[in-house]
């Protein structure tokens, strides 16, 4: 049953302001029309020379922002959040946890539940960077990203920032999805089924698992997919290593057969066209949540060198460093269209780069209704395909070409 927003808000105030009790609080999302100025935000009091403090950290689609209040100081803080257009907070608290959902009305819908056992919130100020999975984590030993101390190898730094870049998309993704009726909440007798396609060693499959399971508390089964037998056999070894339900299969992105088939799809790092075919997959099996960062773009670019650039835009194919980059953002934005053809809300947003990922773009597309056939978005991709005399690779997998 809804509640007036603002009551519930000044409810979960009082929640916020409570040094002794607060345990974590996370908002995310953003209300229907409207944009918050940060994508996330998570609060805790941390015990500083100073005192007791609430850190705030707020985050933008690049990097985190941390600061520390008391007194009127985190008042005002509280305040100011509590006004942005958050779609959705999480607030725990020694005895209880609140999930609060904004709706489309501007009302809240409210689940509280208590917990079997009060909790001693960690008041520690110099936590892990705010990690959501410490460095000393089991599945980063059994991955070979710790050595045998737990200690993070000096080469795998950069690993870790990915991996942890890509939690905070999925946790927040997953979070979205479920506060809006868009993706199930699993129980044991049924959890949530997660694919990732082109696995590799499967750092975020593992990743994923330990974080959603052991963190988030909720149950799931991931699976990952890769045309590789030694993958397979590795990741076996490794999931039998940690005692997780995880399943590896061996087939390509485009033939892989999953029964019963996966509510969330994730392909990072799939070269090209590969990110089309697991776009593709993902549709075909209706899934609900999809996050892919793609390694590279080369088909739009290919075919952009060899058409002719239609007027008034020969500026910027003149070079090729800055065809490229056209041909990323067209690669990018068609993608999208198309998904959100299929039925989809869909967002690019900003991924950490790495070796794998120099695009530094992830798409992230919620399943929200039907396809559609006509309308605005396929009129304007009409004709931005017209114009530039170009073939979408995923068009072609959706057999709208």
């Amino acid at each position: 049953m809804s509640e007036p927003l603002l009551r519930v808000l000044a409810r979960m105030r009082g929640h916020l302001l409570d040094p002794d009790t607060l345990v974590k609080a996370v908002a995310s999302g953003r209300q229907k029309g409207q944009q918050p100025r940060w994508r996330r935000v998570e609060m805790r009091y941390v015990d500083i020379k100073a005192g007791r403090h609430l850190q705030v950290v707020t985050y933008d689609a690049t990097q985190a922002h941390t600061a520390n209040h008391s007194g009127d100081a985190a008042r005002d803080a509280v305040d100011e959040l509590l006004d942005e257009p958050f779609a959705s907070w999480h607030v725990e608290t020694t005895t209880e946890s609140h999930q609060v959902r904004v709706t489309k009305k501007l009302e809240a819908v409210v689940h509280t539940s208590a917990r079997e056992e009060a909790v001693e919130p960690d008041r520690g100020h110099d936590r892990d960077k705010q990690r959501l999975l410490p460095e000393d984590d089991p599945v980063f030993k059994a991955l070979g990203l710790a050595d045998a101390q737990g200690r993070l190898k000096p080469s795998r730094h950069a690993k870790l920032r990915q991996v942890e870049e890509f939690l905070r998309l999925l946790d927040s993704s997953v979070t979205d999805a479920m506060d809006k009726g868009h993706l199930r909440r699993p129980t044991a007798e049924e959890p949530l089924r997660i694919a990732d396609l082109g696995c590799g060693n499967a750092y975020l499959t593992f990743t994923a698992q330990r974080y959603l399971a052991e963190v988030r508390g909720l149950p799931v089964v991931v699976t990952g997919v890769d045309v590789k037998e030694q993958s397979r056999e590795h990741n076996s070894a490794v999931a039998a290593e940690l005692g997780v339900h995880a399943e590896f299969v061996v087939g390509s992105i485009a033939g892989a057969q999953l029964d019963p088939v996966p509510e969330v799809v994730l392909a990072l790092h799939a070269c090209d066209t590969a990110t089309d075919e697991a776009l593709a997959r993902a549709v075909e099996w209706g899934a609900q949540l999809v996050l892919a960062a793609p390694c590279c773009h080369h088909d739009i670019a290919a075919q952009l060198r060899r058409s002719p650039t239609p007027a008034p835009y020969a500026l910027l194919t003149r070079h090729g460093i800055l065809r490229e980059r056209l041909a990323d953002t067209l690669t990018d934005g068609l993608r999208a269209a198309l998904m959100r053809m299929q039925g989809y809300k869909v967002d690019v947003v900003q991924f950490v780069e790495s070796q794998h990922t120099p695009r530094n773009t992830m798409l992230r597309a919620t399943r929200t209704g039907s396809p559609v056939k006509g309308g605005g978005v396929r009129k304007e991709y009409d004709e931005l395909v017209t114009t530039w005399g170009i073939r979408p690779k995923l068009a072609e997998l959706l057999g709208l070409v």
